[in-house]
């Protein structure tokens, strides 16, 4: 491509992100095209300005091509900041020929009318949290993300009025469902700025230029797998785009496959700012799937164009994520036989390794820089030894990749008021021992057992599990009928009551002597949100938990298919059936919320958009509601009934 017929190259691509902000602690991300020299300027409220000088030892640079770099900002304060008040802060750029600029020069969209710098609270307690999961660019909805960005506008001079954070519970990227023409964005992005190519094991291409190049690579990449009987498993599971009858059919025929397409990926979701430096054409197509590229084509323009509101509430709002299946693959990990097909072929185990990667270097990173330390230090020297040619060494990228499978550090803590622990359901699963194809449980007992030790003693605890705690009893009934046909693919059978095991040790954990009074489990995943109120019954000493699901950011669950859920459900399993007691959380009362737009008492609100919670000083949810993408703010009520 001829970088003549395009403006230079900014210095910021992405960014920057607030990820973990604390009174002597500050971490911040952003995706450059050259290794900065930055200074951090600090304003808080009354307070004198700070100037820190960011060096080597505060900014480190990862570079994942030839105009792309990685900075991750992690500042150690002497003298806390003050909580509960305005601080503004500036990232100041030298430039090489002297001089330098700030963030109203270089990314002005990330500021509120009337601000000449982005600002944050550090609240003293979690008083008001949003979260959210499921952000897929072609889904044909306004995008949660901006939507939070206009509530924020409307209290961003009002301390106390701010999030203490935003919360990310999952499948923040879909790399295994893309659309054709963020695909082709990705493949513009990637050639601009000169990201790494890797060479390719068990695919008919040989490399990733091959495959970028390839007749296959649009809408067709199951094809890009040798066409022998080993293969047919691992072509339906991640390119077939596997059909869920009872739930959705999703398409994989454009999974994500190199580092550096996931890479791309990131930027084109986070910020307006790539989208300015590609072309945006159309490749050549079939008449079939040109047609699908134009149609996928208006839906993806218009989250591009909601990009710069995305952009400012993360610059804005600190912000904490955790991964689900879909930033990976979809159904990641699900069953032991899944783990078998996926790693045991070179090209698969590329996929995902390459996935966590990416993972790592956009989003586990900024959560707790010092738990990831060791793998991060690998990445670098990965990155390091990359060839003249532009290629990574194969050998290191595969090694990188076995750690990284291997790894246990993905979860993290915050040691705020009330606590805060964010659980990896997704690499620590408890395998069934009996039957390979049946679900594995979301946490092995060791991890457990972890968090039991994580919370024992707390008063109150903030919980963020990507799948719900405490799911739609008939939903999950459904899930359980097809693992016992050994199906579970079928129908995304990923519940925390899948696993005998899993499911009591997790329950067991409610009723311990020392658990916390008071639980907050935020949780996405499933595509639609609800509230519900969880006691032990029988139990005068029980914990509250409320179960708070809002999903999706930009996703949603088929309409009438949820209505009919939702109603069964409520008959099915109303407080008078008998088939309660065959569910494995028979000893708990569950007191089901109701959104105030609900129409005939349901319980499931279906709608792209953001959840919101305001937290009282014990902990305890005091205001539920879902800021739609419409507008429309959905508030959820306690209803009369229990099962």
């Amino acid at each position: 491509m001829d970088d003549s017929v395009f403006n230079p190259l900014p210095d910021v691509l992405a960014g920057p992100i607030l990820r973990r902000i604390e009174p002597q602690r500050l971490v911040l991300w952003l995706m450059a095209t050259r290794p900065l020299t930055l200074s951090l300027v600090l304003h808080p409220d009354r307070l004198d300005s700070r100037s820190i000088t960011l060096d080597e030892t505060l900014c480190r640079c990862v570079p994942v091509g030839r105009h792309a770099y990685v900075h991750l900002i992690e500042v150690t304060l002497e003298t806390a900041l003050p909580q509960d008040v305005a601080i503004g802060y500036d990232l100041r750029i030298t430039q090489p020929g002297g001089g330098d600029t700030g963030i109203a020069d270089w990314a002005p969209h990330l500021l509120y009318g009337g601000e000449s710098c982005p600002g944050f609270v550090i609240k003293s307690r979690l008083d008001s949290v949003l979260h959210g999961s499921c952000r897929k660019p072609h889904y044909s909805s306004g995008d949660g993300l901006a939507r939070a960005d206009a509530w924020l506008a409307e209290r961003h001079d009002q301390p106390e009025e701010r999030p203490a954070l935003l919360l990310l519970t999952g499948d923040q990227i879909y790399a295994d469902d893309v659309a054709g023409p963020m695909l082709s964005a990705i493949h513009e992005l990637i050639e601009r700025l000169g990201l790494w190519g890797e060479r390719l094991e068990g695919a008919v291409v040989d490399d990733s230029d091959a495959l970028y190049a390839a007749e296959d690579t649009y809408y067709r990449r199951q094809c890009l797998l040798p066409q022998i009987k080993s293969t047919e498993a691992l072509r339906e599971r991640f390119f077939g785009g596997v059909r869920k009858p009872v739930f959705t059919t999703d398409s994989a025929a454009n999974h994500l496959i190199t580092l550096s397409e996931v890479l791309a990926m990131y930027m084109l979701v986070w910020s307006p700012v790539p989208w300015r430096s590609i072309r945006r054409t159309e490749p050549p197509l079939s008449e079939e799937h040109r047609e699908r590229f134009i149609a996928e084509r208006e839906v993806i323009d218009a989250f591009a164009n909601e990009l710069p509101m995305a952009a400012r509430l993360l610059a804005q709002v600190p912000t904490l994520m955790i991964f689900d299946d879909h930033d990976v693959t979809d159904d990641w990990n699900l069953t032991a036989a899944w783990e078998e097909t996926a790693y045991g072929h070179p090209f698969s185990r590329r996929i995902v390794g390459n996935a966590l990667i990416a993972y790592l270097l956009c989003q586990g990173w900024g959560n707790a820089p010092e738990r990831l330390s060791v793998p991060i230090s690998h990445l670098r020297q990965l990155l390091d030894a990359c060839g003249d040619d532009g290629f990574l060494p194969v050998k290191p990228q595969d090694a990188l990749i076995t750690e990284l499978l291997r790894f246990e550090g993905w979860g993290f803590c915050l040691q705020s008021s009330p606590k805060l622990v964010a659980l990896d359901t997704r690499t620590r699963r408890w395998r069934s021992e009996r039957n390979r194809h049946r679900p594995s449980g979301l946490m092995d007992w060791e991890a457990l057992t972890e968090l039991q030790q994580e919370i024992l003693d707390e008063p109150s605890i903030i919980i963020v599990s990507a799948a719900p705690m405490f799911g739609v009893k008939l939903i999950e009934g459904i899930q359980r009928v097809f693992s016992w046909a050994g199906k579970p693919l079928l129908v995304d059978a990923e519940n925390w009551m899948a696993h005998r095991g899993a499911a009591n040790v997790m329950l067991n954990i409610f009723r311990h002597t020392r658990t916390p009074r008071n639980y907050v489990i935020l949780s996405g995943d499933v595509h639609y949100s609800f509230v519900y109120d969880v006691r032990i019954r029988h139990h005068e000493e029980s914990p509250r938990i409320w179960q708070i699901t809002s999903s999706g950011v930009k996703n949603g669950f088929p309409d009438t298919l949820l209505d009919w859920f939702d109603r069964l459900n409520r008959w099915l399993y109303a407080p008078w059936s008998p088939l309660n007691w065959f569910t494995k959380r028979r000893r708990m009362q569950v007191s089901p919320f109701i959104p105030d737009r609900a129409k005939a008492g349901e319980r499931l609100w279906n709608g792209s958009g953001i959840g919101h919670v305001r937290l009282d000083d014990q902990g305890r949810p005091i205001e539920i509601q879902e800021l739609g993408v419409d507008g429309i703010t959905v508030r959820f009520h306690r209803a009369r009934d229990e099962y």
